[in-house]
């Protein structure tokens, strides 16, 4: 799930995911960190979900996918759209 924060000239996307599916470490990965896994890890929230914040420019367009233990990729429902094995945010 994507959740969206509109700043002065930026976004601010939540990206949250359940706490346990799929278990162990998950990060994002996307153009927006040059694809380095680790970089944006979800961190468990009060409400059972683990998120991570990033802030993007507004009026662009990312590719991304979460990448979990196990070297287990995967993309994001809620995405706006989809690219070949990417997920679409659109800012």
């Amino acid at each position: 799930m994507l959740e969206r924060k509109r700043r002065n000239d930026s976004i601010e996307i939540t990206f949250v995911l359940p706490v346990d599916a799929p278990p162990g470490p998950v990060s994002v990965v996307g153009d927006f960190n040059d694809w380095r896994p680790g970089t944006h890890e979800l961190r468990a929230r009060k409400d059972g979900k683990r998120a991570v914040t990033v802030e993007l420019p507004d009026r662009s367009t990312h590719a991304f996918r979460y990448l979990a233990a196990g070297d287990y990729w995967f993309d994001d429902e809620s995405a706006d759209s989809h690219d070949g094995a990417n997920s679409r945010l659109h800012t």
